[in-house]
């Protein structure tokens, strides 16, 4: 493998190839998008309160949200658990109430 070839988070392998989308151990099968991992380690997102929010992190809502081109509303206090932090106008990857959702962080509080 060459020096540029990522390690694997989960098993530490070198043994890993790109499938056009992530990046796929051989040895344990763990996917992972290269590009966002290390770009994410950079981000300084902070939560209405404040308070530095980081990958895996807990938030909850602090305001109704409803969702665009959907008559679903998300309720104040709803929490979403494993956060995931990308780039762009909404900072938050996640799930909330079993639908894959972004979501600005000054409508988020840690939890």
């Amino acid at each position: 493998m060459s020096e540029s070839t990522p390690i694997c988070p989960q098993c530490a392998s070198e043994q890993n190839y790109f499938d056009g989308t992530f990046t796929v151990c051989l040895e344990c099968g763990h996917e992972w998008d290269v590009a966002s991992t290390t770009s994410t380690q950079e981000l300084d997102v902070k939560d209405s309160n404040g308070n530095p929010l980081a990958n895996g992190d807990d938030v909850i809502l602090i305001k109704d949200l409803k969702l665009k081109g959907s008559s679903t509303v998300l309720k104040k206090g709803a929490k979403a658990k494993g956060i995931r932090l990308v780039e762009g106008d909404h900072e938050i990857d996640c799930k909330v109430d079993g639908m894959k959702i972004m979501l600005k962080a000054c409508f988020v509080k840690k939890a």
